[in-house]
């Protein structure tokens, strides 16, 4: 917790006023912030000043590993957070490509999982970096990126977290991921979940002992619309210790996760927290 109040302290301090031509909203930025996460103690960073529904950040990720584009598919699993920008984009409605209502194209997952070779074959980037590090291998290149400049008017949105790169040191994994873009008092909620629950996950699946996640934010933000909020209250408050994450031991390999998990599978243990907080998000 202390490491995110003072990335936001940081922003409301030293930010510049950038204008968003996408959503046409002032943001208070900065450049360049390194979180780290410490997935060996299971010190699970879920915010806690303010309450955080922590099962719609696992339900996205798990999208996103099943490689789905449909903001129906995101709904059925218990995550909404595609409705907006899958039906309300108005560039992405104007889009020829776009096949109808929920449909997200090709974004995050999709191209995690089915990536476009020229020759019209498709990639899949994850299964190979899981059947690497089942095998106790590390090329250096165990690396799944959603982003695909090729595709990008392919897709709603370009992706914010695009790069997750796995280390195996040993018999621990590490994990590197990037973020180009965050807004700081909605989605780093998510993204910092998403960065813990992914290490686990991906160390639970190929035999191995987790270690930290290290997560890099190039431009973090906060819209002038959620500044007060944020300033004036969530700032304000103390924070509650770290919870912790359980994991159903159950869930051995890719195939698992692509076809029977749910959020039920992870439970939060010692969670306690302030009340939410009702940001508003930028489309």
């Amino acid at each position: 917790m202390r490491q995110y109040l003072d990335l936001c302290q940081r922003i409301v301090d030293e930010g510049v006023w950038i204008e968003n031509k996408r959503t046409g909203i002032k943001c208070l930025t900065v450049v360049n912030a390194d979180l780290e996460y410490d997935v060996a103690n299971n010190a699970f960073p879920l915010i806690t000043t303010r309450k955080s529904f922590y099962k719609a950040a696992i339900a996205e990720l798990l999208g996103y590993l099943r490689g789905y584009d449909s903001a129906a598919q995101f709904r059925e699993i218990g995550c909404k957070t595609w409705d907006a920008n899958a039906n309300e984009n108005e560039a992405w409605l104007n889009n020829p490509v776009r096949k109808g209502e929920d449909d997200m194209g090709r974004v995050y997952g999709v191209q995690g999982r089915a990536w476009q070779r020229p020759d019209g074959s498709s990639l899949d980037q994850l299964k190979k970096v899981v059947d690497n590090l089942s095998k106790g291998i590390d090329d250096r290149g165990e690396i799944v990126t959603f982003y695909n400049p090729g595709e990008f008017d392919l897709g709603c949105l370009r992706p914010c977290m695009y790069s997750h790169q796995f280390s195996l040191l040993g018999d621990t994994l590490y994990l590197n991921s990037t973020q180009r873009s965050c807004d700081v008092p909605l989605g780093l909620n998510f993204n910092q979940i998403q960065c813990f629950v992914l290490l686990a996950l991906m160390a639970q699946i190929t035999g191995h002992k987790a270690g930290k996640a290290y997560h890099k934010i190039v431009n973090a933000h906060i819209y002038e619309n959620q500044l007060e909020l944020m300033r004036d209250v969530q700032l304000k408050r103390e924070p509650f210790p770290a919870p912790q994450l359980k994991i159903n031991p159950k869930i051995k390999s890719l195939e698992d996760i692509e076809t029977w998990v749910t959020t039920d599978d992870f439970e939060v243990v010692g969670y306690q927290c302030h009340e939410p907080i009702k940001y508003p998000f930028a489309v």
